[in-house]
């Protein structure tokens, strides 16, 4: 069951060094499968860390957030297969023609397409500004199905939409953000949509991003044993 818990986890590497970024990920990967590497380390660190980290003992979430014109996203994710990356997010709201293309290039690979739907840091009165009526629920659903419709099964979503999600999608992997330990305190918080681990996991979630937690702890490994036990005894 240890071993189940550490895949269905992924620490957010939110540090701008390669140098740091691997400590952290060292520090944890005995009880955290997944390395995530989101922009602020890329654009520091570039592919060639990349290859260097899905070299490691943990798997690769490169999250991207791809948005752009069907060739230029599918381009880019024939080049995050060559790196040798697990996971592969992209935005579910550059719509089916795009999503399609991602799709396409990454058949027959092992890389993972992760759909976006809506961003943790965003409520109603956010997707409001934006020009999208209704609930979060709602809009979260609606991408969701279009993404299963352009051939993608992996999506990224809220705690708080998990449970509609996975009545209506009963088999996709969603990955969830905004991720809080049991009795954590977090600083800065600028995520509204947030969960434990354990109900999370008992939601429906596929795997838990979990980033600050485990960042700005004391002792980085006693803090992802803590959530790899409460991630097992979700699953009990």
């Amino acid at each position: 069951m240890l071993d189940q818990a550490r895949s269905r986890l992924a620490v957010a590497l939110d540090l701008p060094t390669p140098d740091e970024a691997l400590r952290l990920a060292r520090a944890v990967e005995l009880h955290v499968g997944v390395a995530k590497v989101g922009l602020e380390l890329f654009i520091a660190a570039g592919p060639s860390f990349v290859r260097e980290l899905a070299r490691g003992e943990q798997q690769v979430f490169l999250d991207l957030k791809l948005h752009d014109i069907p060739e230029t996203v599918a381009r880019a994710v024939g080049q995050a297969c060559e790196l040798g990356v697990s996971f592969l997010t992209l935005h579910a709201g550059g719509g089916r023609a795009m999503m399609t293309a991602a799709a396409k290039a990454a058949a027959g690979s092992n890389l993972t397409l992760l759909a976006v739907t809506v961003l943790t840091s965003l409520g109603e009165e956010g997707l409001g500004e934006l020009g999208v009526a209704g609930s979060v629920e709602a809009h979260v659903l609606a991408l969701a199905q279009l993404a299963a419709a352009s051939g993608i099964n992996g999506l990224v979503a809220s705690p708080l939409e998990l449970t509609a999600l996975k009545a209506a999608l009963p088999e996709s992997f969603v990955v969830t953000p905004g991720i809080r330990p049991q009795g954590g305190t977090v600083a800065r918080e600028d995520q509204t949509r947030i969960a434990t681990p354990a109900s999370a996991i008992r939601a429906g979630a596929s795997m838990l991003v979990v980033g600050r937690p485990l960042r700005d702890a004391p002792d980085r490994a006693s803090a992802a044993r803590l959530l790899n036990h409460e991630v097992t005894g979700a699953m009990a």
